[in-house]
């Protein structure tokens, strides 16, 4: 067990659980934070394992979820705007 692996599991263990519950409860902007928040946080941790295993092909996973999340968040944001 290597500290980027540790590292994987505290981002897994703690973030995403914080994420899920802000994003699960409050107001439309409250849930946008929350959404953003389990984007970084699991690109983070794909990150740390991607070096825990010493593969860089798996990089490609987190380059692609960092555009993904992207476009999600103009789509949920657009979503959210009222009509004029």
């Amino acid at each position: 067990m290597n500290p980027w692996l540790l590292g994987t599991i505290a981002l897994v263990g703690l973030g995403l659980p914080v994420a899920v519950w802000i994003g699960a409860r409050g107001s439309a902007t409250d849930r946008l934070v929350g959404l953003e928040l389990g984007a970084v946080d699991a690109t983070l941790a794909l990150l740390a394992f991607s070096q825990a295993v010493e593969q860089p092909s798996y990089l490609i996973v987190p380059a692609v979820a960092v555009v993904l999340a992207f476009a999600g968040t103009l789509v949920y944001t657009r979503l959210l705007a009222h009509p004029s």
